[in-house]
């Protein structure tokens, strides 16, 4: 298993590999298993930079404060290949042989959901940036917290916006990536087209890796649908999105949920993706200040910029909240040990550069209203909230 390790600060003697960690460590050791390769590879790579650029701007400051020392970060990455059984075992691994103090979950709710027993077993906390379904909080851990809220807080706004601008609409179609966080969502979209009196004319899965999808669009377009919403990630929303092209579908509206919000996205299908409508849960247009390393949202986008030469999406903001976030949790706890830093991210009630972070009774980000948007000229614009809205719906697709 590939293996790649960031040190921050000063370099720590390696010990005899074990769960129990000396008292008054002299670093902060974070175990991050990611899907750098394979067919999810795109999202790891967000979730790295997100966690590189934060720990950067620790480095830079010094390390932070845990008791009456300062300590630097380090975030110890492992490549699972994207593949979940791979992405327990990883963390088994960084807890038992790297003998980390957090972890930051694998990508996506399934991958979350399945490696979370391994932070509850150790307790060991692990923050999830990537994962939102509530069958991921729903177990009764107690070492587990997320920061994105429900599924239902991007579908409703959704709806609510679409019914607005098309209120004769009646018929839905609902296609999805047979994977944990696409099927919630989708379940979600499902639940609030049935709120509205909408017809479910369409409702199907696709097998992950999948790359042919004109059969089942051949039997989306013979259902006429209005409206189609389509859950996975970048590469199969795309992949979706040219053949539903090549066949001739043009419905007054197309969501999709969770690529668009990816300059990868537009890149790959220019004027296809115009008018495509989805939602996430941040976006840049977003204005926080915050008692984090970065102090508001504004700071925290140039400094992105800066690293990365491109605007951040949501992926790379929550995977630097989720280290904002523990580091906001040490300096509070004063210290590295698990059971102390998990009661301090449990009690945590603080604005940061992401947002409003506190965490309900399983775990899950409660106060963050995550935003609408919509492909307009090539860039997503925000319609939702009406706070930080930079334009209007739009029906119809190229």
């Amino acid at each position: 298993m590939q293996r790649r390790t960031l040190l921050i600060g000063m370099a720590a003697a390696m010990v005899a590999p074990t769960i129990v960690r000396a008292q008054g460590a002299d670093e902060l050791r974070i175990g991050a298993p990611l899907p750098l390769t394979g067919p999810l590879a795109p999202e790891g790579q967000k979730q790295k930079r997100g966690y590189d650029l934060w720990a950067k701007e620790v480095a830079k400051a010094g390390g932070f404060q845990v008791g009456n020392r300062r300590v630097p970060v380090r975030v110890i990455y492992s490549d699972y290949q994207s593949s979940t059984p791979r992405a327990v075992q990883a963390c088994d691994q960084l807890v038992t042989q790297q003998r980390v103090h957090a972890l930051f979950s694998p990508f996506g709710s399934g991958a979350a959901k399945a490696s979370s027993a391994i932070s509850e077993r150790y307790k060991v906390p692990m923050i999830a940036p990537t994962a939102s379904s509530r069958e991921v909080y729903d177990q009764g851990y107690k070492y587990l917290f997320g920061t994105f809220t429900p599924n239902e807080t991007l579908t409703e706004p959704l709806a609510d916006i679409v019914m607005a601008a098309a209120p004769t609409i009646k018929r839905v179609a609902i296609f999805s990536r047979n994977d944990l966080l696409p099927l919630a969502m989708s379940a979600e979209m499902k639940k609030s087209a049935a709120k509205r009196n909408l017809e479910s004319v369409f409702d199907e899965k696709f097998a992950i890796g999948s790359l042919d999808f004109a059969s089942a669009l051949t039997q989306m377009r013979s259902a006429n649908p209005e409206w189609i919403f389509v859950g996975g990630y970048v590469n199969d929303l795309v992949q979706v999105r040219t053949q539903m092209r090549d066949l001739g579908m043009k419905p007054q509206i197309l969501t999709m949920i969770a690529g668009p919000a990816y300059e990868e996205f537009t890149q790959a299908l220019h004027a296809a993706a115009e008018n495509i409508s989805s939602a996430s849960w941040w976006h840049p247009a977003a204005r926080y200040k915050g008692a984090d390393i970065f102090g508001n949202t504004e700071r925290f986008v140039q400094k992105f910029q800066a690293m990365y030469s491109a605007l951040p999406d949501y992926i790379e903001a929550s995977a630097a909240a989720a280290g904002a976030i523990l580091q906001l949790a040490a300096l509070k706890s004063g210290s590295l040990e698990g059971p102390a830093l998990r009661d301090a991210l449990a009690g945590l009630d603080v604005m940061t550069f992401y947002g409003p972070i506190s965490f309900g009774p399983t775990g899950q980000i409660e106060k963050l209203v995550p935003p609408v948007f919509q492909i307009q000229g090539g860039k997503p614009i925000v319609l939702a909230p009406s706070s930080i809205a930079q334009g209007e719906f739009r029906l119809g697709i190229a």
